[in-house]
């Protein structure tokens, strides 16, 4: 997908020249599971500030650059997974929208939408923070991703990053654009038993199959219905780039 990422970096880096100096340019990136978000999105970001390198003005203290920001930090942490009426089902269904802090992310959108030279945003404030997923301890580090007046385009991934629902909603309409990743459920299916089985999370194909059909692609399908209308659709394209790494 190495051509489609260029073309969309530099789709980004001339929308960003048109965006007005105190303002963001905020992209949302959803998709079903398993169709490679986070690997597009990395090979995206790469071209990305490849071009912004070259455009940006070399007499400037502080160049424009893109950032991401992964959804997955909004993750509730198993403590608080654990205090649920049916902590059981909390935790069996981590990943569905409600094991997630939609309001902790309506508000880092808001704060992203502040024009960088209000009043609002005084000097002494440098950075917006964002809490990221920890995979050693499965559960969100608070504040471990700043991003300063000089990370003009952001680009946020995941599952929901443009739900129409509440209080996902609110940040949904914030975003300048909103592009959906997609990949046949059966492709899914396949991508999600094999990753299962080689991260670890499952035992074996049997128990990782029925994760993938009770869990991850019921998921995927609630997206599809409840997302505000996608502004680009992108079809994922299994390469040996992506192979390592379909999230």
């Amino acid at each position: 997908m190495d051509q489609t990422t260029l073309e969309l970096a530099a789709y980004l880096v001339d929308k960003l020249r048109q965006t007005p100096r105190e303002s963001r340019l905020i992209v949302g990136l959803a998709g079903s599971p398993a169709a490679g978000k986070s690997s597009f999105c990395h090979r995206l970001m790469k071209n990305i500030n490849a071009a912004l390198k070259t455009t940006n003005d070399a007499s400037a203290t502080e160049t424009d650059t893109a950032i991401l920001v992964g959804l997955d930090g909004w993750h509730l942490t198993r403590a608080q997974l654990s205090a649920f009426p049916d902590a059981k089902l909390a935790h069996e269904r981590r990943g569905i929208h409600w094991t997630f802090d939609g309001k902790g992310y309506v508000e880092f959108v808001k704060a992203l939408r502040l024009p960088l030279s209000s009043p609002a945003t005084p000097s002494e404030i440098t950075a917006i923070t964002a809490p990221a997923f920890s995979h050693a301890l499965k559960d969100p580090t608070p504040d471990a991703v700043s991003v300063y007046p000089h990370h003009r385009l952001v680009l946020i991934e995941g599952l929901y990053t443009f739900l129409s629902i509440k209080p996902w909603s609110e940040a949904s309409a914030l975003l300048d654009e909103r592009w959906f990743l997609h990949v046949d459920e059966t492709e899914a299916c396949r991508r999600l038993v094999k990753r299962h089985v080689e991260t670890g999370i499952c035992s074996n194909e049997e128990e990782a199959r029925l994760r993938a059909e009770g869990n991850d692609l019921p998921n995927g399908r609630f997206v599809v219905e409840n997302m505000l209308r996608p502004t680009r659709f992108i079809e994922s394209v299994e390469d040996d780039g992506l192979a390592n790494e379909l999230l």
